[in-house]
């Protein structure tokens, strides 16, 4: 199984969440990485925001590097998680047909199917980073447990 995370630039929530999902699957049967659907932060590593809110968890995304969502990840990935609408849109454009657009989720209907998004904390107070981590780890724990049940 293969599972994307997306978020617009790839520096603050799919970071977050592609290492909190990681530190809930085996690694070995489920491989996990995150994308950005803008190129703003390509090459670069994550937050400096994320990485301290993912360490005060015990989790290291620190050798992330950003990379921007591309057609292709519709074939390696089974599963696409969206971290908002807009985001999800972006990605749903790309899709070439009905197989690929199903494949993409947005990330917080995996609490419940109320099409939440999980807001982007770049321009927040560092309590945003908080916030987010929870939302996404709630997420990936449902997340994990489906995979888990597979």
């Amino acid at each position: 199984m293969k599972v994307l995370m997306v978020c617009l630039g790839n520096i603050c929530r799919s970071p977050l969440a592609e290492g909190i999902l990681k530190s809930k699957v085996d690694t070995a049967k489920v491989f996990v990485d995150s994308a950005g659907t803008a190129g703003y932060h390509i090459g670069n590593a994550p937050d400096p925001r994320s990485i301290k809110v993912a360490q005060n968890h015990n989790i290291d995304i620190s050798s992330q590097v950003c990379r921007r969502f591309i057609v292709s990840d519709f074939d390696t990935f089974d599963l696409i998680y969206a971290m908002d609408k807009s985001n999800y849109g972006n990605i749903i454009g790309m899709a070439r047909n009905k197989a690929d657009a199903e494949k993409v989720k947005l990330l917080l209907n995996e609490i419940d199917a109320t099409d939440q998004e999980v807001p982007d904390p770049y321009y927040d107070a560092d309590d945003g980073f908080e916030t987010v981590f929870q939302l996404i780890d709630k997420a990936c724990t449902n997340i994990a447990d489906k995979l888990e049940s597979k």
